[in-house]
């Protein structure tokens, strides 16, 4: 398992990319993680109003502020990527053009990508699941081999940039292999 313990992050940015739906503590977690070591962490979503998030995908949870709008966005701006799961959310994402082509510009400039549960469905959307190892959320099994991906059931999986995971139960490795990579 990747030590989680807090490092120095103060010169780091990392940008979540969500909207309703999300799951509330694959958003609420690593972002509040990442606030302690010191990254300047920015929640984009293609919505204005406040992200609501769910809990396990009924209960309504927390609401989020959006920091600004994810059209424009560039990953120029930012160090990391993190995407948060929950199937609504990851299934809304996927079609929006403005989060794929933001994820297609972090994987072409070679900066970490970290994705959840659901959320490799934008992964898969923008292209980037071929050949890789990977894991997800039990149900996206077939979707991520279907796309080309070596898929296992482990906590946390890094393969040439990108880090995987499958539910809340493994935010800790999540966590912690994030920090590790903006170290």
């Amino acid at each position: 398992m990747t030590d989680t313990t807090a490092s120095d992050l103060s010169n780091r940015s990392v940008l979540f990319l969500a909207r309703n739906g999300v799951e509330e503590p694959e958003l609420k977690k690593p972002l509040e993680a990442l606030k302690s070591s010191g990254a300047r962490v920015t929640l984009l979503s293609p919505q204005t109003e406040p992200v609501v998030a769910l809990r396990g995908d009924w209960d309504r949870g927390e609401e989020f502020p959006v920091d600004g709008p994810l059209s424009g966005a560039s990953a120029d701006d930012y160090d990391a990527l993190v995407l948060p799961g929950g199937t609504l959310n990851a299934d809304a994402l996927r079609a929006d053009d403005d989060a794929v082509r933001l994820v297609k510009e972090f994987a072409a400039a070679g900066k970490p990508i970290a994705a959840i549960c659901h959320a490799p469905w934008v992964l898969i959307e923008a292209g980037l699941t071929d050949g890789l190892r990977m894991t997800s959320y039990s149900s996206l099994r077939s979707d991520l081999v279907n796309a080309g991906a070596d898929w296992v059931d482990e906590e946390v999986v890094t393969d040439k940039g990108i880090t995987t995971s499958r539910t809340p139960d493994d935010l800790e490795a999540f966590i912690g292999e994030i920090r590790s990579r903006l170290a």
